[in-house]
């Protein structure tokens, strides 16, 4: 009698320090998704803000070049691309296109110097600077805070508490893609380039 409950004791403690182990290692895990909840929300912000800058951007260098349509009209297709995206995979996605077409706009300038010294274009661009610098700050917290969510589900025993509590890997990463750090090769120029001169013909003996 005195074993048995003895046995039922020791069980009854071990399922306790389960439970505990359980609930703690749950809760965490929901204190960490909340945090890439949170992180992300500060991300969405300037980087909405970029986006309110772009129309206002874009009217002042048209007002310089007009008949650059096919730049203005790639950038306006992708920002309404990231204005409709809603989930913050598709937000990342639709940001790639969006800084792309942007640095071609900004690229525009090089071909207007007009452009250069308008005051409402200088304003703008410091805005957009400040901008910029505010989402790479944002950008690299998110991806740590990512970071640490994903780690600690994956590690044992946390796997087998993310697995029964419904709690799945983010990938929803800021990723750098290959050649997205080199200012794109935008060439205005459609003047054909001048031929070669002949080479003289070889002195006859």
């Amino acid at each position: 009698m005195k074993t048995g409950l003895i046995i039922l004791v020791v069980l009854i403690i071990i399922a306790l320090l389960v439970g505990s182990s359980f609930i703690s290692r749950r809760n965490q895990m929901a204190i960490k998704r909340e945090a890439v909840n949170a992180s992300w929300a500060q991300v969405d912000v300037v980087l909405q803000r970029r986006a309110d800058l772009i129309p206002n951007l874009v009217e002042t260098v048209k007002g310089f070049a007009q008949h650059e349509t096919e730049v203005f009209g790639e950038i306006a297709r992708a920002r309404a691309g990231y204005m409709n995206a809603t989930t913050p995979a598709d937000k990342i996605a639709a940001n790639s296109q969006l800084e792309a077409s942007l640095a071609k706009v900004l690229l525009l300038t090089e071909n207007y110097p007009l452009l250069k010294s308008n005051e409402n274009f200088l304003r703008l661009q410091d805005e957009l600077a400040g901008t910029e610098n505010r989402i790479a700050v944002e950008r690299r917290r998110y991806n740590e805070t990512v970071q640490d969510y994903n780690t600690y589900i994956s590690l044992f025993p946390n796997s087998l508490v993310a697995s029964f509590g419904g709690f799945t890997r983010n990938d929803a990463y800021f990723k750098t893609e290959p050649g997205a750090r080199e200012v794109p090769k935008v060439n205005f120029n459609t003047k054909p380039a001048p031929a070669a001169a002949p080479a003289p013909a070889p002195a006859k003996p």
